[in-house]
């Protein structure tokens, strides 16, 4: 007896409180968040569990209650059972594809009598024990393909049967754990390669319609391929450390590039489009003979890429305009500022917008807000719950909130770095990027920076299933974290 209580008292004190503590500050805030953007004027009594903010107040006392189970738990039950885990997830959003109930067209809600809930945000923890296990596994490397590839596959099989649920936003939230891979020695490349291809989507979409001066010649399309060009010979000059042939390239693709245009401005107009696709196939051509010359596979990862560069561009239009459904095809032009369609699908961002300017610095107070009493911004409790921040508690509500998920990030972080084991560390930069991930999307799209996808903002979105999500995704890290001395494993 004086053993286990020896042990709770060493397990208390390994608590790292003030994460606890920033928890619970967070848990507070979205419940007043909660309560402004779903009270109604004339409502007598907020504490009612006929209202969202009554409920909401069962689903915080419940997620206290979960996250003091979790830490009592041995933390080695996470470690040894984490596939276990994973793999009964993975089964509960098999099923789910087969619910009958859909609800705004998405079939991830299994619905229990009175109780709905959302498999895909309790697979995020499952997903991330799984990715931990794996990588912690001796002789693993993830600069290893075979290696990479079973850390991707553990990442694409909840991804798709969740984009089977009709539930993309909540499938997107997986690429998070690519900021994971990076941290434990994912090549840079990769990385870079994902943000290209964003760039060339963008870049290529936003200005396809728009002439490069008077030369017939679509600047979208012109740009990003001279982008991959340079892209390619940046990393010639980075990976395959020769500055010399990476001169060469650049120089030759430019003024290659350079001569045509103002052959085109000067002495007859055309398309250059296509002088830009061959300068492209030519680098490709290039780039696989000085593999050939130089017997350096990273020449050939090169051409690869420019090669992938050049198709993925290729295919984005028809993506977009053929297999994107059409509210997601609105979306993304409303976010690129091809459409306004204010009535529409940038109906919400232009609300929450509003919404968020009319606070001003101070805002309007507890539960004064207009244009959320009013309803005029869908969703307001859950996805765009952030607006209901900046009308009531204006610039510095927003602030004080940001800062209070700056120091959960920061100290996510900290937590990280001092586990000494690698399983412990994989899983906390897990739970690190999920959270990362809500907060940079869901704020970004109530302020219509990023595409409206339909993710909540942590510990303030209304429900219960995405507030358990995340107290298990958190308290498993603090139980791991909390036995972090003990020398077994």
């Amino acid at each position: 007896m004086a053993r286990q209580t020896d042990k709770q008292a060493g397990l208390i004190r390994s608590l790292d409180w003030w994460t606890i503590l920033l928890y619970l500050a967070l848990l507070t805030f979205g419940w007043v968040s909660v309560c402004g953007a779903s009270y109604t004027y004339g409502e007598t009594d907020i504490f009612s569990l006929d209202s969202r903010s009554g409920m909401q107040i069962i689903w915080i006392g419940t997620s206290i209650v979960l996250g003091f189970i979790l830490l009592m738990l041995d933390d080695r039950i996470y470690d040894t059972f984490s596939f276990v885990i994973y793999g009964a997830l993975l089964i509960l959003l098999f099923l789910t594809i087969f619910n009958p109930h859909s609800i705004k067209g998405s079939r991830s809600w299994l619905v229990l009598g009175p109780l709905r809930v959302q498999p895909a945000e309790f697979a995020k923890f499952a997903t991330a024990l799984a990715l931990a296990k794996l990588m912690s596994i001796y002789g693993y490397n993830i600069q290893k393909w075979q290696h990479f590839a079973g850390a991707l596959a553990l990442i694409l099989v909840p991804m798709l049967f969740i984009v089977l649920q009709r539930e993309t936003g909540s499938a997107l939230v997986y690429l998070a754990f690519f900021l994971m891979f990076y941290r434990e020695g994912m090549p840079g490349s990769i990385l870079f390669t994902g943000v290209a291809m964003v760039i060339y989507f963008v870049v290529g979409i936003r200005y396809a319609d728009t002439e490069l001066l008077y030369t017939h010649t679509s600047v979208g399309k012109f740009v990003v391929l001279l982008l991959i060009q340079i892209f390619s010979s940046a990393m010639v000059w980075v990976y395959c450390n020769d500055r010399r042939d990476a001169l060469r390239i650049i120089g030759a693709t430019l003024g290659t590039s350079l001569l045509f245009l103002l052959f085109s401005l000067y002495v007859i107009p055309f398309d250059l489009y296509h002088i830009e696709l061959s300068i492209c196939i030519l680098l490709i051509i290039y780039l696989c003979w000085r593999k050939l010359v130089t017997r350096l596979n990273t020449y050939l990862w090169i051409a690869l890429f420019t090669l992938g560069s050049v198709i993925f561009f290729s295919a984005a239009d028809y993506v977009l305009n053929e297999m994107m459904e059409p509210h997601q095809r609105v979306r993304i032009n409303v976010l690129l500022g091809l459409e306004e369609d204010l009535k529409g699908a940038g109906y919400n961002v232009h609300q929450s917008q509003i919404a968020i300017g009319s606070g001003g610095i101070e805002g309007k107070g507890f539960l004064n807000g207009t244009q959320t009493k009013l309803k005029y911004v869908p969703e307001q409790d859950t996805d765009f719950i952030f607006c209901t921040v900046g009308e009531e508690e204006g610039f510095i509500g927003c602030a004080t909130v940001l800062l209070l998920f700056l120091a959960l990030i920061l100290r996510l972080i900290h937590l990280a770095e001092r586990q000494p084991y690698r399983f412990g560390r994989v899983y906390g930069y897990c739970v690190l990027s999920v959270f990362l991930f809500h907060l940079f999307i869901n704020v970004g799209m109530v302020l219509g920076l990023t595409p409206v996808i339909g993710i909540p903002l942590p510990f303030f979105s209304y429900g219960g299933s995405s507030l358990w999500g995340f107290t298990f995704l958190l308290f498993i890290f603090l139980r791991i974290d909390a036995s972090r001395n003990l020398a077994r494993r």
